[in-house]
């Protein structure tokens, strides 16, 4: 197994790198197509969530 990273970046998404696996509130898995990067949403702004769709640029301010 590749070690897994979670990248936190300043005002957008966090980006998670290596295997992993998302799933929602009741356990059903997100189809990411063997994607081994994703960033997800952390602004609350994403039509696509919980992935980011960069709907945060100039509306979201967070330093990492």
């Amino acid at each position: 197994m590749s070690k897994t990273k979670l990248i936190v970046n300043n005002n957008g998404s966090l980006k998670i790198e290596g295997e992993f696996e998302i799933v929602d509130s009741t356990g059903k898995a997100y189809g990411l197509g063997g994607r081994t990067a994703v960033s997800i949403c952390r602004c609350g702004r994403s039509a696509n969530k919980p992935f980011c769709d960069g709907a945060h640029k100039g509306h979201f301010e967070h330093a990492a």
